[in-house]
């Protein structure tokens, strides 16, 4: 899976801690998840796109 997170986080000036804060998990998980290694919970995935402002499908990019 490949994810916008890394672009929509510099857009919305948020480093990698303050997006986990904003979607209560730590720094590690943020970057595991921008670098495709980590398929978030649905719960997870929603904190994310609307910490972003965006939705789930603009986020993340599922492969085949």
């Amino acid at each position: 899976m490949k994810t916008r997170m890394k672009e929509l986080r510099a857009r919305h000036n948020l480093t990698q801690e303050d997006l986990a804060k904003k979607v209560d998990v730590r720094r590690e998980t943020i970057v595991f998840l921008e670098k495709g290694r980590y398929n978030p919970s649905l719960e997870l995935a929603h904190k994310v796109a609307k910490a972003l402002k965006t939705t789930i499908d603009e986020l993340f990019i599922f492969d085949k």
